[in-house]
Order: C-alpha cells, then sequence, then structure tokens
C-alpha cells in the first residue's frame, strides 16, 4: 500500500521500462483497464515463497503497468525486499508461517482491516506440508481465510494457488504431499465459490521444476519467479476486467524435478525429428479453464529424442474464429485459424526428457476441440 508520490513516483519509472520479454507475447490485444477513480487493491498472501523476497510479484507488478493495467495497488502490512526493479511491494507473505496457524491465531482479520484488498492472490501451505499437517486441515484454514476476507469484503476475489512443488533434502516425503494437497483443491474451490466473491484456482504446480525453477528445492530462482508471475497473470487480468475464468485441472502423479501435467483433454502429440542428430519434440495440448467466450489454453513441450534441442515450435489450429488474446512462457503468432509458437530466450534449451510448459488465453464463440498439435525441434 504505496503512499500516494512514492507510488505515482514507481509507476513513472515502471512505464519507462520496456515490456518484458518473457511472458509477454506480440499477439495479446486485451484492452487496456480504464482508469480507476479507487485502484484495485491487490494482497499477495502467503508464506516466503511470496514475502522473501518473492520476486515474482516485481515482475508481475511491472507486467500489469506495461500492458495497460496502471491502477493495481499492491497492499499488505509488509514491505519490498528489493529485487532489482522499482515495484509495489506491500505484500503479507509472512516466511516461516503455517496457514493452519494464521487461520487458528486469528491473524488475517488484523491485515485486511489495514489494507482492505479487493483481489487475494493466495499461496499458501507449503510448511504446513513440510510440517506433514493433513490436506484436509490445510483446506479447513482456507475455508476460515476466505470467511475472513469476505466478512471484511463481501466482494473479494480470490485466487488460490495450487502450490509449487517440493523437494527439499530433508523431506523425502514432501512432493507427494504437496499432490494430495494440490489435488483437493479445485473440489474445496468449487464448493466455496460463490457469484459474489469467486474463487479461482490457479495451477502453479503443472511446469515448475525444483531442479531448475528452485535453488534449494523449495523458493524460486529467478526462472520460478517468472513463471509463477506468468500463472498469476491471466487470472489476475481476468479479475481486474470483473471475469473470472475457472480452471478444472488437477495434478497427476508423483512429483519430480520436472512435474507431468495432466494432460486430459489433450491433442496427439507428433515427435518431429530433424536428421540424424537425434533430437526430436512432442507437444501436448490441454484446456486448462474454459468461460463464456474464452478460454485458457495450455501445451507442454518434451524433449522426446537423444539429443539435446536448443529450440523448438509448435503448431495448431483453433476453431474459426477463436483468437488468441494474451500468452506467456513463449513467443505465440497466429495466422487465420493456424496459431505458431515458439520458445522464449529462457526455456527452448531442453535436455533428453525434459520439458517446459507455455500458455495462453484465447477468446471467440463456438466449442473448444482439442487440436492435433506440432512440434519441431531445433
Amino acid at each position: 500500500m504505496l503512499r500516494s508520490s512514492l507510488r505515482a513516483a514507481l509507476v513513472a519509472v515502471a512505464a519507462l521500462l520496456p515490456a518484458l520479454a518473457v511472458g509477454f507475447a506480440p499477439v495479446s490485444t486485451a484492452l487496456p483497464v480504464a482508469a480507476a477513480a479507487t485502484p484495485v487493491r491487490v494482497m499477495p498472501l502467503g508464506d516466503s515463497i511470496t514475502g522473501s523476497p518473492g520476486c515474482w510479484r516485481s515482475v508481475l507488478w511491472n507486467r500489469l503497468q506495461s500492458t495497460g493495467y496502471p491502477d493495481v495497488d499492491f497492499v499488505g502490512t509488509l514491505g519490498p525486499q528489493g529485487c532489482g526493479q522499482p515495484y509495489d511491494g506491500d505484500n503479507e507473505g509472512h516466511g516461516g508461517y503455517l496457514v493452519t496457524n494464521v487461520a487458528n491465531q486469528n491473524l488475517l482479520p488484523g491485515w485486511l482491516a489495514a489494507t482492505h484488498p479487493d483481489v487475494v492472490l493466495m499461496h499458501f501451505g507449503t510448511n504446513d506440508v513440510w510440517s506433514n499437517i493433513a490436506p484436509a486441515t490445510i483446506l479447513a484454514a482456507y475455508s476460515k481465510l476466505v470467511d475472513q476476507m469476505r466478512a471484511a469484503n463481501p466482494a473479494t476475489t480470490v485466487l488460490v494457488a495450487k502450490i509449487i512443488p517440493m523437494s527439499p533434502p530433508t523431506c523425502a516425503e514432501c512432493g507427494q504431499r504437496v499432490v494430495a494437497l494440490n489435488g483437493a483443491v479445485d473440489g474445496w474451490a468449487a464448493g466455496k465459490t460463490t457469484a459474489a466473491s469467486p474463487v479461482v484456482v490457479v495451477d502453479q504446480w503443472t511446469g515448475f521444476s525444483t531442479a531448475t525453477d528452485t535453488y534449494d528445492g523449495v523458493h524460486p530462482n529467478a526462472t520460478g519467479d517468472q513463471k509463477i508471475a506468468d500463472r498469476w497473470y491471466p487470472a489476475l487480468t481476468a479479475a481486474l476486467r470483473r471475469t473470472t475464468p475457472t480452471p478444472t485441472t488437477s495434478p497427476t502423479g508423483s512429483p519430480t524435478p520436472t512435474p507431468t501435467p495432466s494432460t486430459t483433454p489433450s491433442g496427439g502429440p507428433t515427435p518431429t525429428p530433424t536428421g540424424p542428430s537425434g533430437t526430436a519434440c512432442t507437444a501436448t495440448y490441454r484446456v486448462a479453464g474454459q468461460w463464456p467466450g474464452g478460454f485458457q489454453g495450455e501445451v507442454t513441450v518434451r524433449n522426446s529424442g537423444t539429443a539435446p534441442v536448443s529450440g523448438w515450435t509448435v503448431r495448431f489450429t483453433l476453431a474459426d474464429g477463436q483468437r488468441v488474446t494474451q500468452s506467456w512462457s513463449a513467443e505465440v503468432s497466429q495466422s487465420g485459424t493456424t496459431v505458431t509458437a515458439r520458445n522464449a530466450s529462457w526455456n527452448g534449451g531442453l535436455a533428453p526428457g525434459a520439458q517446459t510448459t507455455f500458455g495462453f488465453l484465447a477468446g471467440g464463440a463456438g466449442t473448444n476441440p482439442v487440436p492435433v498439435v506440432s512440434c519441431t525441434p531445433a
């Protein structure tokens, strides 16, 4: 919650920054949000992944500023911890906190009274998982926090994360515990959402690698921060436009350094080798969420060959009249019904068996038939 002069200064500085190369595709046609009389107040809520220093917040805030959403005020009783660029750093990311303790000790109402959020971004539960607290107990804490948010503001929009994977060296069981918690989040959210106060699930788990996206098996590095920001962005901008997409997917299988996402429904992956070098890749498509007049798609690219690839290109066809409006983690273009996606600067190099994920939002009437996708390695 920046003082007005400081916030104005930060916005002015951020406006001079170039658009982020990763996570902002040139095909975006989303209309800018008109300047609001009162900025939308967004509370990032969680533990050290959110607040210590939680630099995904700086990536997300600057992307909002550069893509037509200047009237967003990140709020919280904690301040920024420095992420190498100016941003609105207020947050409720309390390092070491358990969501069950926050609920049991009724800590949230005081934070809400001080900050008055309209939207809450909640990535919470990592320390509870580490402490071997049952998913049902964690979800009960989630419910209490949502009830407290609604008591403070009946129209609160809650974006709740399927938390990122964990593989700390001191907790071999933590990875599977994350899967168990995330697998229960969709059903919990469906029973908790209301028209006035929607609860939207944001899948931060799928495509996130503890090997490449964290520095210790738990906390995100710069690549991880980018991925987390990229996942929050479409759900948050939809909330800012007062539109609420509803993700419908769940993580499957056991966590590995590169988690394997659910791929149902999916298009038939088409490996495309190039010469005798042993390079090949496959791409698998799924609908990650849909709502009247639009949907969110996600494509997982995997090196299915025996040699490393330095880049990849994915192609697929959308239904007539459907257009990609936003994308992240790839450079996406569309000609007619054909969509072409090329790797971003940071996710083109894949070792044999490694994979990465990109996503997009699309608008247009009609059904969402699952296309067959092709992948060509570089």
